[in-house]
């Protein structure tokens, strides 16, 4: 999953428009019992496709739609619509849906509402930018992206409950990219009735979308005809633009609240009240910096080298975000496996990066450099200006800055109207090393944003699909880290580090890597409120 910038300004303008405006945080919370109500605070895109599980770039609504298969909040991977599965030669799938599954109006779920689901992803007119990384693995799901095809060729719903899937390879993360949204189930009705159907959804999910006010709030309220069983709290409360979490927590009006770096270092003191209800660690998320490797200067890998070993990490985690966060040791994430330790690939080196910048075919003319950031006005963000601070002191390299407003940026970069680098990331959608290399780094990854292409590395990650010896995967993917950091196609920043403060009578709260489902694994004490 593609991160984002944690824009403090849009929780700041949030504040203002909720003084100015004079909405208030708890008009809604006498409408619900207290002690069958968990609150929340968020936002709401503008964009409808971030609502839509074949279109979102986020991790989008586990409250409301769901999939065959879901993480457990011990990222252990569960069926969820699937009763139970058979796999033939590793590459043909029958799945047994379950007969309590039904969608929030009742229907039953059946085999052809997922080739629906499936094939409307992969529909061109659709439109989808992930239906590729996450089904793509399916015989069919391309030729019908590419409009070659009406239908899936590798989708068969053998009867009402019964589904067959044949994949291309074998490949053992297959069932785990089933738990991203573009493979969630909807409901066709559903869909095409109108273009706002998405206000009125009718998923399969452990909760129902019961109002939207926008701008205000939106309340869900428990599936009571979830197949896995209700939830345990009835309502869920999403606070929209009511305020920074961390404020709405202390005074009472959220239960659950992520804290900003610039929060931790007051709340993870044993001193304060608030460290007893204080969870967190590192996310399964690589921050960097796209170099686009096929225009200059960065078409010469000795550039791109010369860059990153300019670049002090540890600096730059304390400058920018207070040393809460952990500088980028390689390509993946603390708790990944394949990760190692002591990598020297990133370290800071300014007389070697003179040195290789001096070696550069743009040695004594170098190209002005635009930055693209995302954001307002000519000025660097905090994160880009440190960085630009440092190639100037040690490269005597200046870059100039051009602003994308920030709903349009990815639809921007992904349409090349950009400079020759740009702010990007990745939080993994599964435990799997695959989910980063093979995805960012092989020359035909979707989400390979700079146009890196290196042969080599591109036989490694096709011999890693389909390695069934777990030992023999993870090294061939830390040999294709080992290419990546060599070649540098992308500058690697930090490893994210997130917090979230719980009140004490919320039970069963789980802080996870990566995005769960973890409304529906909680309850509300009522002994403690």
């Amino acid at each position: 999953m593609k991160t984002t910038r944690n824009w403090i300004s849009l929780s700041a303008a949030a504040a203002i428009l909720s003084l100015a405006f004079g909405w208030r945080a708890d008009s809604g919370a006498r409408r619900y019992p207290r002690e069958e109500t968990l609150y929340l605070s968020g936002g709401e895109s503008a964009d409808p496709r971030d609502y839509d599980p074949a279109t979102t770039r986020s991790s989008g609504d586990k409250r409301i739609f769901s999939g065959l298969f879901s993480f457990s909040p011990q990222l252990d991977l569960m069926p969820d619509l699937v009763e139970s599965y058979t796999v033939r030669e590793g590459r043909v799938f029958t799945f047994f849906l379950r007969a309590n599954a039904q969608f929030h109006d009742g229907r039953a779920v059946t085999a052809q509402d997922v080739v629906y689901s499936w094939e409307r992803a992969a529909d061109p007119a659709t439109d989808s930018d992930t239906v590729l990384t996450y089904l793509g693995d399916i015989v069919g799901v391309r030729e019908r992206k590419a409009g070659q095809a009406d239908h899936i060729s590798g989708l068969r719903a053998v009867d009402a409950r019964t589904l067959e899937v044949t994949i291309d390879q074998p490949k053992p993360y297959f069932l785990a990219k089933l738990t991203y949204p573009t493979a969630f189930v909807v409901d066709r009705a559903n869909v095409e009735s109108g273009p706002d159907w998405y206000r009125r959804p009718n998923g399969t999910g452990p909760y129902k979308l019961a109002s939207w006010e926008s701008m205000a709030e939106m309340v869900y309220e428990r599936n009571e005809n979830f197949y896995l069983g209700a939830p345990a709290i009835r309502y869920i409360v999403i606070r929209l633009y009511s305020g920074v979490p961390i404020r709405l927590y202390e005074s009472n009006e959220i239960d659950i609240g992520s804290v900003y770096w610039y929060d931790v270092p007051r709340v993870s003191d044993p001193e304060n009240p608030l460290y007893a209800e204080l969870t967190g660690g590192a996310d399964l998320c690589t921050q960097f910096v796209v170099f686009d490797n096929t225009r200059k200067p960065f078409d010469d890998p000795k550039v791109r080298q010369a860059f990153s070993l300019a670049f002090d990490r540890q600096q730059f985690v304390n400058l920018v975000f207070d040393g809460v966060a952990l500088p980028a040791t390689g390509l993946y994430p603390p708790g990944m496996p394949g990760r190692r330790e002591g990598l020297e690939s990133l370290r800071f080196d300014p007389s070697a990066a003179k040195a290789l910048l001096s070696e550069s075919r743009y040695a004594g003319d170098f190209p002005v450099v635009l930055v693209t950031d995302a954001g307002y006005g000519s000025a660097l963000s905090s994160d880009l200006a440190a960085m630009a601070s440092m190639w100037k002191q040690y490269l005597g390299v200046t870059v100039r800055v051009e602003n994308l407003q920030p709903e349009k940026f990815w639809d921007e970069i992904e349409a090349g109207r950009r400079g020759q680098m740009w702010s990007s990331g990745w939080c993994a959608d599964y435990p799997d090393p695959e989910n980063f290399a093979d995805i960012l780094f092989h020359t035909q990854g979707n989400v390979n944003e700079g146009g890196y292409s290196n042969p080599e590395l591109d036989a490694i990650l096709e011999a890693g699909r389909i390695e069934p010896d777990v030992q023999k995967r993870i090294l061939l993917y830390q040999q294709a880290e080992d290419i990546i950091l060599k070649d540098m196609p992308v500058l690697f920043t930090v490893h994210y580090l997130s917090y979230v403060l719980v009140k004490p009578y919320v039970r069963g709260f789980i802080h996870t890597p990566i995005d769960i489902p973890i409304e529906r694994y909680l309850s509300i004490d009522a002994s403690k409120l």
